[in-house]
Parts: C-alpha cells; structure tokens; sequence
C-alpha cells in the first residue's frame, strides 16, 4: 500500500482548536468547491501572490499535477533544510522534467546552522523537545516565514485525516501565525484512498520512499519507515509522544503556541 504525507506541516499540540474561516469571504461556500475549483480560486484571486508550500509528499503531488493542468499563475517553493533524503531531491528533479514548472527553494541561515551543530552537534534534536524544535525552527520555520513574507496567500497539502492535530482545517481560512495572509487547504476532505486513486489514474510520480513504507517523508534523520498498524506519521520524531509531532510550520493547528 502506498502511503501519504505532508507536510512537513508540524507543531506542537497540548488543546484541540477550532479553526477560523475567512471571515471576509464568508459570501463564497469554499467548503463545497473542489480541489481543482480551490486552486483556480487561489491563481484568480492572487496570481503568483499564492503559493503552493511543498515538501513533495504525496498530496503535494497532487496539486502540483492539478497546477500544471489548470495552467494558471501560482508560485511554487520547497524549503531545503540541508538533511533531505536524497530520494525527496530527485522526485524535485522529476517534477522540473515533467512538469516544466520553477520551485523555487528556501535554504536556512547558514550562519545560524554552523552555529547550532557548533554548539551542540548534529542530533541535538533527538535530546529533546526542546531542541528538536530549535533545530525546525532553524532550518524549516525561519525559511518558510521568509517565503510567506513574499505571499498573499498560501496552499498547503494538509488533510483533516492526517492526524489529531489537522481534525478541524477548513479548506480556506486565515493565517493566525502569518496574518493577513489566506491559508488555503483544497484536499483538506480528501481521503488517503482519494489521493492514491488520483497518483495511479493520473501517472502522477512520487518520492520512491513512500513503497518503502514511509507515509510521511521529513528530514532523513528524523523520519523512519512505519510498521503495519502504525499511525502514518509514526515514523516522524518517533522517540516523541504523537501530541509534540509538529515542527512549528502548521503552528495553530496544534493549540498551542511555537516557541
């Protein structure tokens, strides 16, 4: 079975929090639109302004295939935190071929690396809450906050079955951690058999890590193939409890405040 994940989409969680829809564009029922409606929404309403955040997992693929169908303006970025597995690059490089489409990447202050594996190594992270936290929000949150400095409007691969902490997205909301920017969620419903059915019907390429049981793909240190029966995000941060398996990118999703 072929297993699905996004995002890199993560934070903290200790109260469940009930998301807050765009209160300005209460007039449009963005609940009942489809994925493909969201996304020409997203490139009629901000143009290059809306950006797709990526990580390529399997729902990132997805909109990207939809993206490159419906044709219109929309940013896509990645952020390249230096500890990818090499299959996450390559499925990057399939993506350009196929597609014909710019990512642009975000890479973390070096400065501020150099300075983290100086002072306490390359697997801080696993000491930690604490520390795997400062190292995301090194290498993953800083970068994404620059990119969304250059947005109005931002797309992500979550879905409400991907976790506790992601139970009550709606497809369009406001940004709580990056206002006044739009956050918009199109497979926000979809299943984890919707999104395989769509991979296979439309020839859609995928990280190879996902037929080797890898559901959710994040850094290489910090992610490990799951076991039949486990959660898809198991192998993420597995020495955590699943409430902290968030890394600061999805903040409010968890209820609680990053950092």
């Amino acid at each position: 079975m072929i297993y699905s994940e996004y995002p890199q989409y993560i934070y903290t969680i200790h109260t469940p929090v009930k998301w807050k829809p765009v209160m300005t564009l209460q007039s449009i029922d963005f609940e009942a639109k489809s994925a493909e409606e969201l996304l020409r929404w997203s490139m009629d309403q901000y143009g290059l302004e809306a950006g797709l955040a990526s990580s390529f997992g399997m729902e990132d693929m997805v909109l990207i295939d939809m993206i490159a169908k419906l044709g219109g303006p929309i940013t896509i970025f990645t952020l390249d935190t230096g500890r990818l597995h090499e299959e996450t690059y390559e499925v990057i490089e399939r993506v350009r071929s196929k597609y014909g489409l710019e990512i642009k990447t975000y890479f973390p202050d070096h400065n501020e690396v150099e300075r983290l594996v100086r002072q306490k190594g390359f697997f801080s992270f696993r000491e930690s809450v604490e520390n795997r936290k400062e190292c995301c929000r090194i290498r993953k949150v800083e970068p994404l906050n620059r990119a969304l400095g250059e947005l109005k409007a931002w797309v992500t691969g979550l879905r409400r079955e991907q976790g506790v902490t992601r139970t009550d997205i709606p497809k369009v909301m406001e940004d709580p951690d990056h206002p006044p920017l739009i956050k918009i969620n199109p497979l926000a419903e979809w299943t984890q058999e919707q999104v395989e059915t769509y991979i296979t019907e439309h020839n859609v390429p995928i990280n190879v890590l996902h037929r080797r049981n890898y559901p959710s793909i994040g850094c290489a240190p910090c992610t490990r193939p799951v076991e039949q029966g486990e959660d898809v995000r198991a192998g993420r941060w597995w020495w955590e409890n699943p409430e902290h398996k968030e890394c600061g990118l999805h903040q409010r999703n968890a209820g609680l405040s990053e950092q």
